[in-house]
């Protein structure tokens, strides 16, 4: 996988039938900002646990960029917070083109509490021919001051 942050980690091979796309073979990423601590790898590929983090806080954006155009049929979204009360937002968008025309996929708002609702996953059937990119958007904290994290992002 190419991204404009230079930090690369090395990888182990993917579980094989996981029907999950191969995103190093067949994109490169593009991210605002990543925690060297936890790079955009650890959410994307299948090894690590710790997901991606910015480095910085505020809106947050994570752009895959597909060598060839995609059919996407899934796409599984994690995203944790076990120290902070907040309501995060994201937008999930899509393109036939690496530059423009976006469509949005979805738009979802929701409240982490770490004394009880610490995780949201969510997991979307789609029907999307032709993917040149996909694009998320995360505003951590909806009142400012938040770091943005994916703890994982799955393509099928």
């Amino acid at each position: 996988m190419r991204k404009r942050i230079g930090f690369q980690q090395q990888r182990e091979s993917p579980p094989a039938n996981t029907g999950w796309l191969d995103l190093e073979a067949v994109a490169r990423v593009e991210v605002t900002s990543e925690d060297a601590a936890h790079p955009i790898e650890s959410a994307l590929l299948t090894i690590g646990a710790t997901g991606w983090r910015a480095e910085s806080p505020g809106e947050q954006t994570i752009r895959l960029l597909f060598e060839a155009p995609q059919r996407l049929r899934r796409i599984r979204l994690l995203f944790r917070e076990e120290n902070e009360a907040r309501t995060q937002e994201f937008v999930l968008r899509w393109s036939p083109t690496a530059e423009s025309s976006w469509r949005d996929v979805v738009r979802q708002q929701y409240h982490f509490n770490p004394s009880g609702a610490t995780e949201e996953f969510e997991e979307y059937q789609v029907e999307l021919e032709g993917v040149a990119a996909l694009e998320l958007t995360i505003i951590p904290n909806l009142s400012g001051g938040s770091y943005a994290s994916l703890a994982q992002l799955r393509l099928a």
